[in-house]
């Protein structure tokens, strides 16, 4: 899609500016990797204590450590979203853009604030992907990435720039996050209530006992 529509812009349609797109998004990408991969190890990281803490039947404590984890998740992506809003320019020296077009530079400035501008949302839609799974909910954190990666990562993707062109593709991303978070933050609330009853359950065989 970068290739179709970035060969429609009047800009980037011009042969010795055709590869700044695809450069400027690679570089993107690769930053969004880090972050997630931030978030991943996280995340994981919490998958045995959860298992550990449901075991015991402290799902209070497995209950704490996903708002723990949530917010954490959060401030990582406030983090990536201060970096790529304020200091794109220096993210793209970094990647060896020194001596590239003002084009190149302009539009690597538009991309991550575009592209990147819902990181927030992202970093908690991955969290809650692998902490559901740490919790045996394999099917809402496998419907949760279906969502994500295929029906919005791949519909958006397809159809937004049908509508604006090459700055759909950009828009593509922080819609799918927005939306998919939307669907994460019911799946949360009926997380925290499923815990909450079992919790309660626990608290009133211990008083029988």
């Amino acid at each position: 899609m970068i290739h179709k529509y970035g060969a429609l812009d009047p800009v980037f349609g011009l042969k010795e500016y055709s590869q700044i797109p695809m450069a400027v998004v690679g570089i993107v990408m690769k930053f969004f990797q880090i972050v997630i991969s931030v978030v991943i190890g996280m995340a994981a990281g919490c998958i045995p204590i959860v298992g550990y803490n449901v075991g015991a039947g402290r799902n209070d404590r497995a209950k704490g450590l996903f708002t723990r984890l949530l917010i954490s998740e959060a401030c990582v992506g406030a983090l990536a979203l201060l970096v790529v809003e304020f200091l794109p320019r220096q993210l793209l020296l970094a990647f060896g853009a020194a001596a590239e077009s003002a084009y190149y530079s302009d539009f690597g400035i538009k991309c991550f604030r575009v592209y990147l501008c819902m990181m927030i949302f992202a970093c908690v839609n991955k969290a809650s992907f692998i902490y559901l799974q740490s919790l045996g909910d394999a099917w809402e954190s496998t419907l949760l990435s279906m969502i994500r990666v295929l029906v919005l990562g791949v519909g958006l993707t397809l159809f937004l720039p049908t509508v604006w062109g090459l700055d759909g593709v950009l828009f593509s991303m922080p819609i799918s996050d927005v939306c998919t978070f939307i669907v994460s933050v019911i799946v949360i609330a009926r997380t925290y209530k499923a815990l909450d009853a079992k919790a309660g359950l626990k608290t009133t065989a211990s008083k029988n006992i």
